[in-house]
């Protein structure tokens, strides 16, 4: 399955049209936190809520939507279906023919807090769940993404850590530890932080 990852500022064009909250994820946040870009992305991740999926079809209107469900196989998202729990990413494309460009990824929410799928006791206001680059594009917070990548950490999470540990504030950091901890005990991590 082929990807060209679509540039930021397309994902930024197509998705500035909904009027819910979404955030640039995975390796894209972390490059858009520390303010430069340092390795390469197999794909680009916008985040957004459960609750408010149509957001996806409504900024990629003319496009494909592929959920993976069960995760690992991808079946066609079939407009105004509403993804149940458990099937949390879905591949878009232009048209049948064209290289994957852009993956969505739902997360839980209650009320007016972001619940981690990780450990429902990792929360954190909506509010306080990205920043917004000088360009005006919206990033998940560094700490909230490096605790999504920790879960099985490859080359790539290690790097990003890296690079962006230097710039977490005492605040970003205590919050990392603190899920950290309370989800998988004694993570690597932790004694960096």
């Amino acid at each position: 399955m082929t990807w060209d990852p679509a540039p930021l500022s397309e994902v930024t064009a197509l998705f500035s049209r909904v009027q819910v909250p979404w955030w640039i994820a995975g390796g894209y946040a972390i490059e858009l936190a520390v303010g430069h870009a340092f390795r390469e992305h197999g794909d680009v991740d916008v985040l957004l809520l459960r609750r408010d999926q149509s957001a996806a079809q409504e900024a990629l209107s003319s496009w494909e939507w592929w959920a993976a469900d069960p995760p690992g196989t991808l079946r066609p998202w079939q407009r105004g279906e509403t993804l149940p729990a458990g099937v949390d990413d879905v591949w878009c494309r232009p048209a049948a023919a064209a290289p994957w460009r852009i993956q969505v990824m739902l997360d839980e929410a209650r009320g007016d807090e972001w619940v981690s799928r990780r450990n429902g006791a990792v929360r954190r206001a909506i509010a306080d769940l990205g920043e917004v680059s000088p360009d005006g594009v919206p990033y998940l917070a560094p700490e909230v993404q490096l605790f999504a990548k920790a879960w099985e950490t490859r080359p790539k999470d290690e790097q990003d850590f890296a690079e962006v540990l230097p710039i977490l504030g005492d605040t970003q950091r205590r919050w990392l530890a603190k899920a950290l901890e309370t989800t998988y005990g004694r993570h690597p991590w932790l004694d960096r932080l």
